[in-house]
């Protein structure tokens, strides 16, 4: 299991995801550009002192990342509010690869396509959107729970 980020927009949101990744063992993918300094201090403030306990790899770009996907047999399971099935009845597999849009602006179109899956968590209607983080650490709480995957 691994956690993308694509693009992220807001420090905070980065460095609380790194925590929550640290705190359950699993991997996270930061696709640049970030829309803030990666040294950021909300980014240092909301991961605390996890940075050394969570693996991370910053790629370039959207190609760069493809790249190391490529090589893997992972699905691409992109959360996005225009999605249709819902998170917490998707069937996850240990090696999938969540992946978010960033806050502002979510994917383009070419990453939404590139997806092999797309879910949502249903809100109340009239609704937009959850906070990143509080949605990656929803879907990521499922499919850890769905794939027995919990740290001991």
């Amino acid at each position: 299991m691994r956690v993308a980020l694509y693009q992220p927009d807001i420090a905070g949101n980065l460095g609380t995801i790194l925590r929550t990744c640290a705190c359950f063992d699993v991997a996270v993918d930061i696709i640049e550009p970030c829309g803030f300094p990666f040294s950021d201090r909300s980014l240092k403030r909301a991961g605390m002192d996890y940075f050394d306990h969570v693996d991370f790899t910053r790629h370039a770009d959207w190609n760069a990342f493809l790249a190391t996907v490529d090589s893997l047999s992972a699905r691409l399971v992109l959360l996005t509010s225009k999605a249709q099935a819902a998170y917490h009845e998707f069937p996850f597999r240990p090696d999938d690869i969540l992946l978010f849009g960033s806050e502002s602006s979510g994917v383009p179109i070419d990453v939404n396509q590139r997806a092999d899956e797309r879910i949502t968590i249903k809100m109340k209607n009239g609704m937009r959107s959850l906070n990143l983080a509080v949605s990656a650490g929803m879907a990521l709480g499922e499919a850890l729970k769905q794939t027995g995957q919990f740290s001991k």
